[in-house]
C-alpha cells in the first residue's frame, strides 16, 4: 500500500506500506517527520522525546541497507534485524555522537539485560529507503535483542579503521515484532509522548508480551522464504560498487583460469566462518579445479567435538552473460559422496534448468552467484578500493591435495 505525502499525517503505520515523499526539493519533502508525532526530520536515527523529561517515547531506524561500511541487514526469515551504531567515523569515542544513537543502545541493551522493569525500553521503528527520491517502506516494530542470542551478543563494541584512524562502533540487534496486518495505534504514539505512564493499554500485544517477559516474550515476524528458481537479473543483481568488484574478480582471473578457486574458499569462509579446512584438488581436464572442505557445526564449548560434514565445492569465474549449466551442475552433483554437500559459486548466474533440477531432486546444493559475492563483500567491508589488496593476500594459501 502506498499513502501520498499530504496523507501521512493520517495514514495507518503498517507493515511493508511505502509512505511518498513531497514535491519540494528539499528536507521538508522527507515523510517520516510528517507521518510520526514530534519526529526531526534529518540522521538515521531519530529519537523523540516524552513530554515528562524522564527518557525517549520512540525512536525511528533509517537505513538504506546499502552502505558498504555499515550493511544493516534483516534477515526475513527469522526477523532479526543487525543495525550498525551511529559512531561511523573517527574522532570521537563511542556514545560521543551528534544523535546520541549509541548512548541510547547502550541504555536500552542495559535496561534489556538487567532485572528490573522494562517500561522504559522505547519501541523501534524500522524504515529503509525506497530509493525513488526520499520515499520509505515500514519494515516493522522492532524490539531489542532476541531469544536466540546471549544478552552478551545482542550489543557488541568493535574497532573499525578509517584514513588510517581506529574508532569504535556498536552492532546491535534487534528482532522485527509479529504485528501482523495491523496498524501501529496511533493513540500508542501519542500516549508515549504525551502520557507514557499509561501508553502501554494503547500498545500492540506483542510488544506488551515484550515489556511484561523481555527477550523470551518476543514473538518474530517470520516470512517464509517460497523456493523458486530466481531469474537471471536477482541471481546478478548488486549495487554499484558490487558490480565494480565482480567485473574485477572476472578480469583478474582472466588471465589466470585456475585461481579463482581459492577466491571462492575465502568468500565462502568469510561468508559463514563455520566453513574451515579447504583443501584445492589437483586440475580437472576441463581447467576448472575443485575444493574439498568441511562446515563445523559445535557449541563452543571444547569438551565435545563438533559434528563437521564434508562438502565440496566448484567455482565458475563466468563472464555476466555466460551462465552455469546442467552439464557443469551434473558434474558437481556426480562428485557428491553420501553425507557430504556441495557448493556451487560463480560470478555469473545459475541457468534455469541446471537450478530446477536441483530444487526438484532435492539435491544438496549451496548455490552463491554474483548477487551473493557483492554480499558477502560488501558485509566484510571489501569495494573497489582495496579489492586488489584483498585478491593478493589470498593467493597460495590453500594445499593441492
Amino acid at each position: 500500500m502506498e499513502y501520498l505525502f499530504n496523507e501521512l499525517e493520517n495514514a495507518d503505520i503498517v507493515i511493508d506500506s511505502v509512505y511518498k515523499s513531497g514535491s519540494a526539493n528539499n528536507i521538508s519533502s522527507e515523510p517520516l517527520h510528517k507521518l510520526f508525532p514530534k519526529c526531526g526530520n534529518m540522521s538515521g536515527f531519530r529519537k523523540v522525546k516524552r513530554d515528562d523529561g524522564r527518557g525517549i517515547a520512540y525512536v525511528i531506524l533509517y537505513t538504506s541497507m546499502e552502505e558498504l561500511e555499515w550493511p544493516d541487514y534483516l534477515d526475513e526469515e527469522t526477523g532479526i534485524f543487525r543495525y550498525y551504531g551511529d559512531n561511523r567515523k573517527p574522532g570521537n569515542l563511542i556514545t560521543f555522537t551528534k544523535q546520541g544513537g549509541n548512548e541510547l543502545l547502550e541504555n536500552v541493551f542495559a535496561m534489556l539485560n538487567s532485572n528490573g522493569p522494562l517500561d522504559d525500553i522505547p519501541p523501534f521503528f524500522l524504515f529503509k529507503k525506497t530509493g525513488n527520491k526520499r520515499d520509505v517502506q515500514f519494515l516493522g516494530l522492532a524490539a531489542p535483542g532476541n531469544p536466540k542470542l546471549s544478552s552478551d551478543r545482542d550489543l557488541v563494541a568493535f574497532w573499525r579503521t578509517m584514513n588510517n584512524k581506529r574508532f569504535q562502533n556498536y552492532e546491535a540487534y534487534f528482532t522485527i515484532l509479529n504485528t501482523g496486518n495491523n496498524s501501529i495505534p496511533r493513540e500508542w504514539l501519542n500516549a508515549l509522548i504525551k502520557n507514557h505512564d499509561d501508553s502501554l493499554k494503547f500498545a500492540p500485544e506483542v510488544w506488551k508480551r515484550f515489556i511484561m517477559m523481555g527477550r523470551n516474550g518476543i514473538e518474530p515476524l517470520i516470512a517464509r522464504k517460497i523456493i523458486k528458481v530466481p531469474s537471471p537479473y536477482e541471481q546478478l543483481q548488486s549495487d554499484e560498487n558490487g558490480r565494480l568488484c565482480i567485473d574485477y574478480i572476472r578480469k583478474y582471473y582472466k588471465e589466470k583460469p585456475t585461481g579463482f578457486e581459492e577466491c571462492a574458499i575465502n568468500i565462502v569462509e568469510k561468508m559463514d566462518p563455520n566453513f574451515s579446512s579447504f583443501n584445492l584438488t589437483r586440475p580437472w581436464r576441463d581447467g576448472g579445479r575443485d575444493a574439498i572442505g568441511y562446515y563445523s557445526i559445535h557449541s563452543d564449548g571444547k569438551a565435545n567435538y563438533p559434528l563437521k560434514i564434508d562438502c565440496a565445492l566448484e567455482a565458475k569465474c563466468y563472464a555476466e552473460k555466460n551462465s552455469v549449466g546442467v552439464r557443469e551442475m551434473s558434474r558437481l552433483i556426480s562428485r557428491i559422496r553420501y553425507r557430504q554437500f556441495g557448493i556451487m559459486i560463480t560470478t555469473s548466474y545459475i541457468h534455469k534448468q541446471a537450478y530446477s533440477e536441483v530444487i526438484e531432486d532435492g539435491h544438496p546444493i549451496l548455490i552463491l552467484t554474483a548477487s551473493d559475492i557483492a554480499n558477502v563483500l560488501r558485509r566484510n567491508s571489501i569495494d573497489n578500493l582495496n579489492i586488489n589488496d584483498w585478491i593478493k593476500s589470498i593467493d597460495g594459501v590453500h594445499k593441492i591435495i
